[in-house]
């Protein structure tokens, strides 16, 4: 049941703890002023792989990695749906990066949770995972598919609602050893979606704006400098909690505005090397098998890529000591 708490300095706190399994999903108020406390998840490694390996993969499961262009499916128990979030991706795209980067026991953080995905892959790989979301509705969001997911791990899956400029409060140094998220594209989003691919066609989408929300703290309503710049500023803030040669993947595309392309992703590369992290590799998301019914964009006259058919996985890491 959800219960108020009241601080030293008077700040109130709502707090409502829901538990499934080895799953707690917790929910906070936000704001500057509100109370935060470290968290009690486990970082270590319970696998029995030898300390310098990265992860747990077979020889054959590493050879697989190497190659720069991956391709994924969906399945079941993906969200699909817009109107329920605007932009997912698949659990085994997330369960990848995080078998990838991580060993079983160790902590994964995503700042953008939104549907949940990464939590989700992360349960179904024996990590621990904490994410974070400005909005309620997603938190809840992961509280429902967990509830969904049948795969008993000791290992546990929060979910808080809070803004990512704030994650520092909740965690140790040097206690994540991956950062995976697909966080908010500037305002991408946050426009009146006019295809001609989906004007032809019946989609509910066209017309609509499917920005996440209007909060002036999301990302998502931010143009590219201001975003750039916020971004920069958040990452910087989780890189103590990472600990030394720990990965943080992003997921973004490009974007078109204004019959310009807006380069996301060499400015996140450029702004996060300015806060301490080391580029090491970007690997292609190859989406063309998950694309249907294209429209035809500027023919006869200005060649277009279609940027919905393949986005970038940045890979940085914090350098070793």
């Amino acid at each position: 049941m959800p219960r108020t708490e009241s601080t030293k300095t008077g700040v109130t706190r709502k707090k409502r703890t829901t538990k499934i399994a080895e799953t707690i999903i917790e929910a906070y108020s936000t704001g500057e002023n509100a109370k935060r406390t470290k968290l009690d998840i486990g970082c270590e490694r319970t696998c029995h792989c030898p300390p310098s390996h990265i992860n747990c993969m077979s020889p054959r499961e590493w050879l697989k990695s190497q190659l720069g262009v991956w391709q994924f499916s969906y399945e079941a128990r993906d969200v699909r749906d817009k109107k329920i979030h605007p932009a997912t991706f698949p659990i085994s795209l997330s369960r990848k990066i995080i078998e990838l980067f991580t060993h079983e026991g160790e902590l994964v953080l995503d700042p953008f949770v939104g549907s949940g995905t990464t939590l989700v892959a992360a349960r179904d790989t024996k990590r621990n995972a904490v994410g974070f979301d400005l909005k309620k509705e997603y938190v809840s969001l992961c509280k429902q598919r967990l509830a969904q997911t049948t795969f008993l791990s000791k290992a546990r899956q929060i979910a808080i609602q809070d803004d990512a400029r704030f994650i520092q409060d909740y965690l140790e140094p040097e206690t994540v050893s991956l950062i995976w998220t697909s966080p908010p594209y500037a305002n991408l989003l946050n426009r009146v979606r006019k295809n001609k691919s989906r004007r032809f066609r019946n989609n509910e989408q066209l017309g609509k704006i499917e920005q996440y929300s209007q909060d002036p703290s999301d990302l998502g309503t931010m143009p590219l400098d201001e975003y750039t710049a916020t971004m920069g500023e958040i990452y910087e803030s989780l890189l103590p909690l990472l600990h030394p040669k720990g990965h943080c993947v992003i997921n973004v595309p490009d974007m078109w505005w204004e019959n310009k392309r807006m380069t996301i992703h060499i400015s996140l590369v450029e702004e996060l090397r300015k806060r301490g992290y080391e580029l090491r590799n970007i690997i292609i998301w190859d989406r063309t098998n998950l694309v249907n019914q294209i429209g035809i964009f500027g023919w006869p006259s200005n060649y277009i890529t279609m940027g919905v058919t393949f986005e970038y996985l940045l890979d940085f890491w914090r350098p070793p000591k």
